[in-house]
């Protein structure tokens, strides 16, 4: 099992988990969150909501149309044959998160919870990248208003699909990734890259993974790990996950800040356009990270 770093947020002021944040996302990438705020009962309620969601009619999920490119429904296909997924852009707007359920016929209870779950855990991930930001010596910096995509994660394991994989490496194309894990139903890998090796990440009831991606190694200028993750079925039962990606800048202009270049520490990446990097990934198949080596200067 991956020993990951549990950061609590209400406890940042101590500068160990300070140092614990950092020291984790430049080795793994990943690292759990404490005291977010996101209530048990609140979780569960979602996870039920999204069940909701899983249930409807083929053709009524497919009202999911994309916004951003591979922002919308996406049903099993020959090279991830299990996995189904909604997407949701930009969850951060309210009136985004108010027509999604529109669209989708959802009751009156599913959306409300998936209205409240988006505005509690927006302000977790903006939190979440303040704090990392400040680890690096940046105070001040706005993620607020950057922007926002949920997925909602069904994995659709049976006894015939048990040691297959759910979905293929890859890492995020984004910033950061806030994920609410399956309480009940492991499977979820990362890269240890020491080792070379994939090692499980364990379920700890009521904490919310992080995973830094692509976009948080070009804007820190090489200093973060994107970390590479797949997930494995391990047992005949349902899997759900709930994740919120911070992407990028409103502008949507992905670069480091000046204050991590200098003489010693030269500009690794171009300047680019996250939905054009987004589209980049999947027009070349390149997932795990490597599509940013044609980024480099």
């Amino acid at each position: 099992m991956a020993k990951l770093a549990v950061i609590d947020l209400a406890e940042f002021s101590d500068p160990n988990q300070k140092k614990d944040l950092l020291e984790a996302s430049r080795y793994w990438g990943c690292f759990r969150v404490i005291n977010h705020g996101i209530p048990g009962g609140l979780q569960s309620e979602m996870k039920a909501a999204v069940k909701a969601l899983f249930d409807l009619p083929d053709d009524v999920k497919c009202r999911n149309a994309d916004v951003i490119l591979g922002s919308g429904y996406i049903g099993p296909t020959p090279k991830n044959p299990f996995y189904e997924a909604f997407g949701l852009y930009d969850a951060a707007s309210l009136s985004d998160v108010d027509a999604f359920c529109s669209l989708l016929d959802a009751p009156s209870h599913v959306r409300e919870t998936i209205k409240t779950y988006a505005e509690r855990l927006h302000k977790v991930i903006v939190d979440v990248a303040t704090k990392l930001a400040e680890s690096m010596g940046l105070k001040d910096q706005n993620f607020g208003e950057w922007q926002c995509q949920f997925r909602f994660n069904k994995y659709n394991f049976t006894q015939y699909s048990v040691g297959s994989v759910g979905v293929q490496i890859h890492t995020d194309s984004g910033f950061l990734t806030l994920l609410q894990q399956d309480e009940c139903v492991g499977g979820l890998e990362i890269l240890d890259p020491g080792s070379g090796s994939y090692v499980e990440v364990d379920l700890v009831p009521g904490t919310l993974l992080v995973n830094l991606g692509d976009g948080a190694k070009a804007w820190s200028n090489g200093e973060l790990h994107n970390v590479k993750h797949r997930v494995q079925c391990k047992a005949a039962t349902p899997r759900f996950s709930i994740a919120l990606f911070l992407l990028a800048p409103k502008d949507d202009k992905v670069e480091a800040p000046t204050a991590f270049i200098d003489s010693d520490h030269l500009r690794l990446y171009q300047t680019f356009k996250h939905g054009d990097y987004r589209k980049l990934c999947l027009s070349t198949g390149l997932r795990a990270g490597e599509a940013l080596s044609q980024l480099l200067i």
